[in-house]
């Protein structure tokens, strides 16, 4: 059964009639099908989609980018990558199940392959945790990282997570600690890195997965601090509002890609990723083996100076400018002594103090 989201009603009506028509064992018994309506209704659904796809908002974005059908992280290793192999436990507490993680190979090239899964039926969520990592899961990946840096294996990510997990539990094992000290291994290593944001790239759950060489997004897919939900209740006290802070958090593809948040933007089939999947699998395939070749004639050092470098860029060029104009573009010229006396003008205090000091040294004089 497939999953409509609020905005795609007219879809529901038109494709729920489609099946009907492709159905010879009507409620009339056994009929012709009429190819023509058919091609005719399938014509008007693809030309809705792209009506609707071409105009989402960031909240329908966001909303796509949940889709409970939308492919996610296992999907991909299961089908970009062979002989992957599963490796478990952050050698301290547990094993946290919401993270994939393994070396394989990918186009006959070693890889460490981690992925935040989120599941694909409640059972499936309920073990994996929704996609929220707890601490075990951040110290298993950066075992596996270290792992990949000492024999000089690329690592590739799959980000797709509301964000880390906020119990107790998680918290009394250093869930904070954790994730800085994830970023701080990933902005260490000397191999390629690339993150694929597939999903939901939700807060330092996914930051820390995410300090990587090259950050590609879905198309549909949305990277924010926090949810819009959140947003809103800590700015205005109200989740309703949720669209407005979605709006105001330019946590869309194409809004990081302006800003260089981001380095690449995939660009999904019409109706989203989960419409066509191995149509996204190509995209996210080719994308990959790009990636990876602009690394390939690279020193370590290179690399890790080339993801320093891209991470101590981001804001310099479009940050906040100061429309205080220093008094060098006002044109005055500027020496000691007329610092000096703009320096006790403003502060009266200390020119008192300066006054009566040079009046007792003239009278002892």
């Amino acid at each position: 059964m497939k999953n409509y989201l609020e905005f795609e009603h007219d879809i529901k009506a038109l494709e729920h009639q489609l099946e009907q028509l492709k159905d010879p064992f009507s409620q009339e018994g056994i009929s012709e099908i009429d190819t023509n309506r058919i091609s005719e209704i399938q014509n008007e659904i693809d030309e809705k989609l792209k009506i609707i796809y071409s105009n989402l908002t960031s909240w329908q974005k966001t909303l796509v980018a949940r889709h409970e059908s939308r492919p996610k992280a296992k999907f991909f290793i299961e089908n970009l990558f062979t002989k992957f192999i599963n490796l478990s436990g952050d050698r301290n507490f547990a094993d946290d199940q919401s993270v994939i993680a393994g070396f394989a190979v990918f186009e006959g090239q070693s890889v460490l392959v981690i992925g935040q899964e989120k599941g694909d039926d409640i059972h499936s969520r309920i073990k994996r945790n929704f996609g929220m990592m707890k601490p075990e899961g951040y110290r298993k990946c950066n075992r596996l990282m270290k792992l990949a840096d000492k024999f000089n294996i690329p690592v590739v990510f799959f980000v797709d997570t509301p964000g880390a997990y906020p119990g107790v539990g998680a918290e009394q094992r250093g869930q904070a600690e954790a994730i800085a000290s994830s970023i701080e291994c990933c902005m260490t290593l000397k191999v390629p890195t690339i993150s694929f944001i597939i999903g939901e790239g939700g807060s330092g759950g996914a930051v820390a997965l995410a300090s990587s060489n090259k950050i590609i997004m879905l198309e549909n897919s949305i990277y924010a601090v926090i949810s819009p939900e959140g947003c809103a209740s800590i700015l205005w006290r109200d989740p309703s509002k949720s669209l407005d802070a979605a709006e105001a958090m330019k946590l869309t593809a194409s809004d990081l890609l302006k800003h260089g948040i981001i380095d690449e933007v995939v660009p999904e089939p019409i109706g989203g990723a989960h419409r066509d999947q191995d149509n996204v699998l190509v995209k996210v395939k080719n994308s990959l083996i790009k990636n990876l070749n602009e690394f390939k004639n690279l020193t370590r050092q290179e690399v890790y100076d080339h993801r320093k470098a891209k991470f101590l860029k981001i804001g310099r060029e479009k940050g906040f400018v100061s429309s205080i104009k220093s008094p060098d573009r006002l044109g005055t010229k500027q020496n000691f002594p007329s610092l000096v006396v703009r320096f006790l003008i403003k502060n009266k205090n200390v020119l008192i103090i300066v006054f009566i000091f040079i009046l007792g040294l003239f009278l002892i004089l």
